[in-house]
């Protein structure tokens, strides 16, 4: 594409014509992937920043550098006043809006968002639609998965995946998007088509300062749909029972339609059951009320099938297949996940890394153990450190017996976040132990359980690795546990 055509959405910037016949063979923000014929825009992050690879992004052969800061160039430069924004429309034209052209859900909220992408991803290839999914755990393209670093991609990864799935074609994309990639402007140029609020609590405080200013950055996906009735279906889907609906409702333009439990809402589940291993419950909607049984277990994941439920209806789904498929969907991975390798107790490996998360698995698993209920919980480094008191105190409420230990710690000392988690104890809390190795705390808890009992490991859920120091070591919960349990004499 030349460049004068890429850049024309651009205000206030001028070509020679020389310069606009330029031909863009590709755009990068990675000096290290840059080819030969490629546009290059200098990004600043959080760890590094991309107008310091001007030089090395030329000499692999960029043609033109969009730059926020004055750099040295031998080619030329196109200055600029926020190079994310800069780099979603150059992006979006470049690949010619795929996200125009496809169905977009997108899911934001502290706690559910994977399930509830799961769930509608399972529900329209149930339906017969062929799924692209972006998401915490990886990207799905048809039958193609990749891995992924972030929730939500860089405008550049995203406007590439929704290429890749146009070309492909993709029938629905499902999409997490994170408080931290609304703010930082990655989904800026994404179309989307449906939205879904599953919840807000304590989370990212480290980043967004407070909590007022995390629900205005949730509450971006709900303006950005648009105000203009062109035609489209558009759809925002709302969790009626938190403290924020009111609120989120008037962000949006477009029909709202609420689910919930404890209010009245379009899509409701009542007469509800746990039990182990399953739930059930009613499901009431405009168009009718079915039984569902399911494999995912707990109130909270009532709500990721009420959510998931409620934006299928909408895009016309049938209740008949939304019933089926929530019968038949396995648990997903590291949520709530149950780990059975013959041992007389249970196992649970969940990804909770929220008080709110921490509360909403232990209360279940109250209900339904036999035993004692024992619950190993860490807290990550280089994030928001108000929240580890408060993980820890939910895990000595509802938890038997607790052992704190590292999570992912990253570039902090591990000593020092399980100082934060266990600061406002006093000698009157016996039901707890610290121990800093991950490894040694499973073993510890695979030792203490005794048949009937429950064991929670959580914070980490389907990760298969540590992060210490800016390095990744393999280290799986459930693998850890499995052998932790095979290999050692208890």
């Amino acid at each position: 594409m030349k460049l004068g055509e890429l850049i024309q959405a651009l205000p206030f910037i001028s070509l020679t014509t020389e310069s606009e016949e330029i031909e863009i063979t590709a755009i990068h923000t990675d000096s290290r992937r840059v080819t030969p014929g490629s546009l290059f825009t200098c990004i600043e992050g959080f760890q590094t920043d991309g107008h310091l690879y001007v030089q090395d992004a030329i000499e692999k052969g960029a043609k033109v550098i969009i730059a926020e800061k004055r750099v040295k160039s031998t080619v030329p430069v196109i200055y600029v006043n926020n190079s994310v924004r800069a780099l979603a429309i150059i992006v979006n034209t470049f690949y010619d809006y795929p996200s125009t052209k496809l169905p977009l859900i997108g899911i934001t909220g502290t706690n559910g968002k994977t399930t509830v992408s799961y769930l509608l991803d399972a529900l329209y290839n149930h339906f017969g639609k062929k799924t692209g999914v972006i998401g915490t755990i990886h990207n799905k393209v048809g039958d193609r998965y990749s891995a992924t670093s972030n929730t939500t991609p860089d405008a550049l990864i995203l406007q590439q995946l929704f290429h890749d799935m146009q070309n492909s074609r993709v029938e629905q994309v499902i999409m997490e998007v994170s408080s931290h990639g609304l703010d930082l402007g990655r989904v800026y140029g994404c179309d989307f088509d449906t939205v879904i609020f599953t919840n807000l609590t304590q989370d990212h405080l480290d980043y967004h300062k407070s909590e007022e200013n995390y629900f205005f950055a949730k509450s971006q996906l709900f303006s950005r749909l648009g105000n203009t009735y062109d035609g489209r279906r558009k759809f925002s889907v709302i969790n009626a029972d938190d403290h924020y609906a009111e609120t989120l409702k008037k962000t949006s333009a477009f029909p709202i339609v609420t689910y919930g439990i404890e209010r009245e809402a379009d899509v409701m589940a009542y007469d509800i059951e746990l039990l182990p291993g399953r739930t059930i419950f009613q499901l009431k909607t405009p168009v009718g009320t079915v039984k569902i049984t399911s494999r995912l277990t707990g109130k909270f994941n009532i709500y990721n099938m009420l959510a998931a439920g409620s934006a299928a209806l909408v895009n016309g789904i049938p209740l008949h297949i939304i019933k089926d498929t929530f019968e038949v969907v396995p648990p997903i991975p590291g949520r709530f996940e149950t780990v059975d390798f013959g041992q007389p107790f249970g196992i649970i490996v969940d990804y909770a890394h929220t008080p709110h998360a921490v509360k909403n698995i232990l209360e279940t698993c109250k209900e339904i153990k036999t035993g004692k209920l024992y619950c190993v919980l860490g807290c990550g480094g280089d994030r928001d450190p108000e929240k580890r008191p408060l993980m820890a105190q939910e895990a000595i409420k509802h938890a038997d017996y607790a052992i704190f230990t590292s999570d992912n710690p990253r570039t902090e000392d591990p000593r020092a976040i399980l100082d934060d988690m266990v600061q406002i104890f006093d000698g009157h809390v016996h039901n707890y132990e610290v121990i800093i190795d991950r490894l040694t705390a499973i073993e510890k808890a695979m030792s203490a359980a005794e048949a009937g009992d429950l064991v929670v490991i959580a914070g980490k859920g389907h990760e298969t690795y540590q992060e210490i120091n800016g390095r990744k070591y393999p280290f799986d919960d459930r693998v850890v546990a499995k052998n932790a349990f095979l290999n050692k004499e208890f």
